[in-house]
């Protein structure tokens, strides 16, 4: 497994869909802490990394695992209130496979171990499950097993003052955890629409 953990996907991708349950279709077009992504482009985004990702873990390398995010702005479907949450139970379902955490696979056309990509799957849907709640005014809190996952892989990925997916947010010592993992996802923990 590379050094990772097996992780239950499956509470944190509820949570999710729970959160995309309740955005209103008034919601689609406020922004997010995603640079350039509107409501309706990260529930794009979080549909698609949830099909990229279950490929990732099923080792079925093509189209959807050769994708590079931020080539374009995430399309949202049309049927999106209805596949959102089949696609993050099939993530969920599979990651519990332990063939997932083994050797190696593919995610946004990287090779990378399968520990790897279970840990980035983790990482995506705490911090995207943070992004919505904040962008739609809803209460965060995510499955304490994934958030842990999620900030040691943010901890691990830093360096100097730069994170996996940008510059780093500084926190207070003391901040709780999201915040913390917020912050290392170079995404300010207070920022509000």
């Amino acid at each position: 497994m590379t050094g990772t953990a097996m992780i239950d996907l499956g509470p944190q991708a509820r949570i999710v869909a729970e959160l995309a349950e309740r955005v209103t279709d008034g919601q689609l077009a406020v922004p997010t802490p995603c640079p350039d992504y509107a409501v309706r482009h990260l529930l794009g985004h979080v549909a698609g990394l949830s099909v990229a990702f279950r490929d990732a873990a099923r080792k079925e390398l093509g189209a959807t695992t050769d994708h590079r995010p931020g080539v374009a702005l995430p399309v949202l479907g049309p049927d999106w209130r209805q596949e959102l949450p089949k696609a993050l139970d099939a993530l969920a379902e599979a990651w519990r496979d332990p063939s997932a955490w083994d050797g190696m696979t593919r995610a946004g056309g990287i090779d990378l171990p399968g520990g790897v990509a279970g840990a980035v799957a983790t990482d995506e849907l705490v911090i995207h499950g943070w992004d919505l709640a904040r962008a739609t005014g809803q209460e965060y809190v995510p499955d304490p097993g994934a958030l842990e996952a999620a900030y040691g892989f943010l901890r691990m990925a830093a360096e100097g003052d730069r994170g996996p997916f940008g510059p780093l947010v500084p926190v207070p010592e003391g901040a709780r955890l999201l915040d913390r993992a917020v912050g290392l996802s170079g995404r300010d923990p207070q920022w509000t629409p």
